[in-house]
């Protein structure tokens, strides 16, 4: 008798997504080495095993103003995924993360009558929560790495798995660099990280108040967690302000950083893993932030802050974002132990709170199960 192939479709966009994406695949080819996967993602998927139909730089978009001038953009797109999983009949359909994107596929995979399974789904607790409704509607089954999520779905009669976070299998593959000093022609100053962002809006919004911070602490060195997929001109000032960037190296630059400056986002809570004291920083377009701030039904923006539901790092977002408040913030950090404890106790309850368990495995199990 010849046993079909299982086929997998998933979707992952921008980068932080497309290494969860990859980790899930590793874990599902691990338990299941007889599976076909193809979707959108990038290179992390790719070299995971996945058959790229679209590779999701072609798509990233950023804030709501954005996204609208953008939209066209981001029909096509869709429009493209749709017909390739019609042709390619997937047996399940898996999303990570990528909200705006992933809910129009998720309604279309529903009404074809395919099964679909949310792995970090739309952080719907934080603006217009009855989009749970729709979720709930269009999925199968929902696999949480926030440890808060569980709790705000049942307020919607949703049964939503909390698996750990990817983050946990991340860090524990990590092996420093022995000679990253040497390699990248650092001094032994102490390192003040800067974690601008993936995206380029992100950089263009983001670095240059970074940069102008370095005459404030002429003890230190300055060095950039930079990412190879962005144009290197945008990296351009820092260099030219002798601020060195290392690429693909984030987790070697994190485990030597006294302290970092971080753009909100995942790398806020890989900061505090690492348990380095941060300030995190967030600046959009006017527009996109008078607009959020009309919607977001959150007290905080990072992921620290937000799973350890109190203010355990500091927050300097849009005007807040000045030079004069980070050198006020990075000199609480530098200088007065007790502050520091304070949010190195912030960062244990964090990891209580997270857990241990694999995510990635934890999810693939879930999801082959269901194949049976």
């Amino acid at each position: 008798m010849v046993i079909k192939k299982k086929k997998i479709y998933i979707i992952s966009g921008e980068r932080s997504g497309d290494l969860h994406a990859s980790n899930l695949v590793l874990a599902l080819k691990e338990q299941n080495p007889n599976l076909e996967l193809r979707g959108m993602g990038g290179s992390y998927s790719q070299e995971a095993g996945v058959e790229l139909a679209v590779d999701y730089a072609e798509v990233a978009l950023m804030g709501f103003i954005e996204v609208v001038f953008g939209f066209r953009k981001v029909l096509k797109y869709l429009s493209l995924v749709k017909k390739d999983i019609l042709q390619w009949k997937p047996d399940v359909l898996i999303l990570v993360d990528y909200g705006g994107f992933n809910m129009k596929i998720a309604a279309f995979a529903k009404e074809n009558g395919i099964p679909v399974h949310y792995y970090i789904p739309p952080k719907v607790w934080a603006w217009n929560q009855k989009r749970a409704l729709k979720l709930k509607a269009f999925t199968d089954q929902i696999y949480s790495i926030l440890p808060f999520e569980p709790a705000f779905f049942q307020k919607f009669d949703m049964q939503v798995n909390y698996v750990g976070n990817p983050l946990l299998d991340e860090i524990k593959k990590f092996n420093p660099h022995p000679f990253f000093f040497q390699k990248n022609e650092l001094s032994y100053a102490p390192i003040i990280a800067l974690l601008p962002g993936s995206r380029k809006q992100e950089l263009e919004a983001m670095l240059d108040k970074m940069v102008e911070l370095v005459p404030k602490f002429p003890n230190a060195q300055f060095v950039i967690a930079g990412v190879e997929s962005l144009p290197s001109e945008l990296y351009e000032p820092a260099k030219k302000a002798g601020i060195k960037v290392v690429f693909n190296q984030t987790y070697d630059l994190l485990s030597h950083a006294t302290a970092a400056v971080v753009t909100s986002g995942t790398a806020t809570l890989e900061t505090a893993l690492f348990r380095v004291p941060q300030v995190v920083v967030y600046k959009t377009s006017s527009i996109s932030y008078m607009i959020g701030k009309r919607v977001i039904k959150v007290p905080f923006i990072s992921l620290v802050n937000l799973i350890a539901e109190q203010e355990v790092v500091k927050e300097l977002i849009q005007d807040d974002f000045s030079v004069a408040n980070l050198e006020k913030e990075l000199m609480q950090i530098l200088g007065n132990q007790i502050y520091k404890g304070q949010m190195l106790q912030g960062y244990d309850l964090i990891a209580e709170k997270i857990g241990q368990n694999s995510a990635s495995k934890t999810a693939a199990t879930m999801i082959l199960e269901s194949l049976k």
